[in-house]
């Protein structure tokens, strides 16, 4: 009988720490802000169920990008069967570090793509996978997906032109 070699991996836990942030900014990207906790919590929820049969040399951040495209599409359709509630309370801004924080323009910017420009900014510059893992996401080619994050891109500067705290470009992952 053959032995089963045992292959180590990075506790869960860890993996959340890694990339939660990444995560949520992503789904608040498609979502919105009010919407992304609930998607961001399905995400990682779905991902320590099946975190044990994932491939040692598995993409670990494209896995769950994939999944948040997943839940935040499921979101969105829930979210059309739903009731609307007639009182809502007022929202408060949370103050405890929230990746994005403060930058209530952008988000609104990005809430105003088509959504296929969203989805390619939001996985590309928030999430940073590559145009080919998008085109996958998506459905499409790697170039239609970096011609609509180029589009959503130019649209953003556009519309955020008079914004000066994010005049300057940022890199990819990066919201301050």
């Amino acid at each position: 009988m053959g032995r089963r070699q045992v292959v180590s991996r990075k506790p869960f836990e860890s993996v959340v720490q890694e990339q939660g942030a990444t995560i949520l900014r992503v789904c608040r990207a498609i979502l919105g802000v009010h919407d992304a906790d609930d998607a961001w919590s399905d995400t990682f929820l779905a991902a320590l169920q099946a975190y044990p049969e994932l491939p040692q040399e598995s993409n670990v951040q494209a896995w769950l990008v994939t999944i948040a495209h997943r839940k935040c599409i499921d979101h969105l359709r829930a979210g059309n069967r739903r009731a609307l509630p007639m009182d809502s309370p007022p929202e408060q801004p949370s103050h405890l570090g929230i990746p994005g924080e403060g930058h209530a323009e952008l988000l609104e910017a990005v809430a105003h793509l088509p959504p296929k420009q969203r989805q390619a900014v939001a996985y590309h510059y928030l999430a940073g996978l590559p145009y080919k893992d998008i085109a996958d996401l998506l459905g499409g080619t790697p170039e239609a997906a970096r011609r609509a994050g180029a589009d959503g891109v130019k649209a953003l500067r556009s519309a955020l032109v008079d914004v000066p705290a994010l005049a300057h470009s940022l890199s990819k992952g990066e919201i301050r």
